[in-house]
């Protein structure tokens, strides 16, 4: 899938739920959100490394949950950038991949 198709249907999704929710997506809301669905991945993790109460999961349940906080985790970090403009695919092309060893001199 497109990048900035997926961030745009993000931010349909996203308008809706506060909506809904009376939430305010303001610039403090994009980044307290990205910090609370990182916490909670870093309790799936825990869970599923065995740090942290299973809370009577299972083990299937617990890597779902982790991969759900995964989607989680990303989907704000999409929503973050949309609605500050930035360019993802170009801000890690230009953070990361012009290490890529293709592109050394």
């Amino acid at each position: 899938m497109d990048m900035n198709l997926l961030a745009q249907e993000l931010e349909e999704v996203s308008v809706e739920y506060a909506g809904k929710n009376g939430i305010e997506r303001d610039s403090n809301w994009f980044t307290l959100k990205l910090h609370e669905e990182l916490g909670e991945l870093t309790q799936a993790y825990l869970m599923k490394t065995g740090q942290a109460r299973r809370k009577g999961l299972t083990d299937a349940q617990i890597e779902m949950t982790f991969e759900a906080e995964i989607a989680d985790v990303f989907a704000h970090v999409l929503l973050l950038a949309k609605y500050h403009d930035v360019d993802v695919i170009e801000a890690v092309e230009d953070k990361w991949l012009r290490w890529h060893p293709s592109r050394q001199p």
